[in-house]
């Protein structure tokens, strides 16, 4: 058999700045150390950024940790607080609330999950909420929080968190530490990509001054433009708007509130939902809607007459196409962020895609190296990580029990993927959330939407019948209450921030 030519990168041009591309640039010299490879960020600050996502997923901070930065590194250069979850309102019904937190439910069993003996015991009375077994879900909805000093000692303590943080700011960070690594900087703007006839390559950019920049390889992190892969290259754009119809969004800063939140805030609407993240200094607010049911001025009317504090800045219009890159990486250009595909931020997972790129990059291309086979495998895991996601925020619209408005009438009675039904008439019928390759939500983050939407199995695992009913219902109490002691023994959000700061008044 044939194998494919080997390939060396030695010129790596990185397209784009803000949040992806210093990113990108901060992990990969870090990643290439040591190797000859030359690494330029072509970065135009006349343009600037999206620069409007403040919540993100715990796997962030593992990578900042990777690059050298504690946790208390990024509190104090963005402004963060602290993120264990995210309390959807009004999404099931009207007046209905619940928390997907970052952490397990209950103590599980070598054989059996907890959500099983949970499920049993609901079926002899016992109803108390799942959440009441979740260490995160409780300290999120009393906004208490501190990190864990030491390793937990059993299931019951264990809980995740990430940042609400400042995007520019941290993309500053980054772009300090690129720069500290030898990453070279060109601030210009980008007229026109040569594509070499035939072949699918990048080889050199033009500028605004007419001076040229040449590469053997090339990252797209030029957000919606998509200046590389879909532009120049052509690649195809899928589109998913038939299941995620919201594609237009507002966002706007506020003053800060008094108290500040340890979660953020998804309040659906009538035609779409509403997001509410605290910051130190300030509180990111926006509003995503689909433009079928709903027109702009009525969306930014909806989000404004919301607002509990003075705007900092006039809102920020933005509009989308949901989907993906039919290909992530084609020719020698990889896409990464927007410009290989945009879901919608209800579950943060705009960041969390970025440090899944990188990850592949440095997975897949360990010296630099690559071929066909490389690319291939790139994108195929692209592909089932971007649809595993998207089935995950399809799930939220798909389970609506809202009976007021076109939209949420569309979504629960609309076809869904393969994948996405597969999934969960496999949890209907015998509890099991089935795993998937390369998906960013686990067990816990499918229990946390399905019971928070009240879809629930019709049968537990039979294992679960290993103990006498009385004797489980015993140990879900006593798990209730040593969740609730840890939580009471847990200090406020608010006392945790103030060695950070000392202007804000809580």
């Amino acid at each position: 058999m044939n194998s494919s030519p080997l390939k060396k990168i030695n010129n790596l041009v990185i397209v784009g700045g803000g949040t992806t591309g210093w990113m990108t640039a901060a992990a990969l010299s870090q990643h290439f150390k040591g190797q000859a490879i030359t690494i330029t960020v072509v970065e135009s600050t006349v343009l600037g950024t999206v620069g409007v996502g403040e919540a993100t997923i715990p796997t962030l901070r593992r990578f900042c940790n990777a690059l050298g930065y504690s946790d208390d590194d990024i509190i104090k250069a963005t402004n963060a607080t602290c993120k264990l979850g995210i309390e959807f309102q009004d999404w099931y019904q009207l007046g209905s609330r619940f928390i997907h937190p970052f952490g397990l439910y209950g103590q599980s069993t070598k054989e059996v999950p907890f959500h099983h003996y949970w499920l049993r015991a609901k079926q002899h009375g016992h109803h108390v909420p799942l959440s009441a077994y979740s260490l995160g879900a409780n300290l999120a909805r009393q906004n208490k929080f501190s990190p864990q000093q030491k390793p937990p000692t059993n299931q019951l303590e264990v809980f995740d968190w990430a940042y609400h943080f400042d995007a520019s700011l941290f993309a500053n960070l980054m772009k300090k530490h690129a720069l500290s690594l030898g990453v070279k900087l060109i601030d210009k703007q980008v007229t026109q990509i040569t594509v070499a006839q035939n072949s699918q390559q990048i080889s050199q950019l033009l500028f605004s001054d007419n001076s040229r920049l040449q590469g053997d390889f090339f990252i797209d992190c030029s957000g919606f433009k998509g200046l590389l892969l879909q532009q120049a290259l052509q690649v195809p754009y899928i589109n998913w708007s038939q299941w995620l119809v919201c594609d237009r969004a507002f966002a706007v800063q506020t003053h800060s509130h008094k108290h500040i939140n340890a979660r953020t805030i998804a309040k659906a609407h009538s035609a779409g939902w509403q997001w509410q993240i605290p910051l130190q200094n300030r509180t990111g607010n926006g509003i995503v809607y689909s433009s079928k049911y709903c027109t702009d001025q009525q969306a930014l009317n909806t989000l404004e007459g919301s607002l509990t504090e003075a705007m900092i800045n006039e809102p920020k219009a933005l509009s989308f196409t949901p989907g993906r890159c039919k290909q992530a990486w084609q020719g020698n250009c990889i896409a990464i962020g927007l410009a290989a595909g945009f879901l919608e931020p209800l579950e943060s997972t705009s960041i969390a895609l970025v440090e899944t790129a990188i990850a592949r990059i440095q997975q897949l291309l360990p010296t630099g190296q690559y071929t066909a086979q490389t690319q291939k495998q790139f994108n195929d895991t692209t592909a089932l990580e971007y649809e595993h996601v998207r089935d995950f925020i399809i799930l939220h619209y798909k389970l609506n029990q809202r009976t007021d408005s076109a939209m949420w009438q569309y979504c629960r009675d609309m076809p869904i993927p393969t994948s996405l039904a597969q999934k969960m008439q496999v949890f209907k019928d015998t509890g099991h959330v089935l795993p998937r390759a390369w998906e960013m939500f686990g067990k816990d983050s499918w229990l946390a939407i399905f019971d928070g939407f009240n879809y629930l199995p019709e049968h537990y695992h039979p294992r679960a019948d290993n103990m006498p009913a009385q004797y489980l219902i015993e140990q879900l109490n006593f798990m209730q209450n040593t969740i609730t002691t840890l939580t009471q023994q847990t200090p406020t959000h608010s006392e945790f921030l103030s060695k950070f700061t000392q202007s804000t008044c809580y």
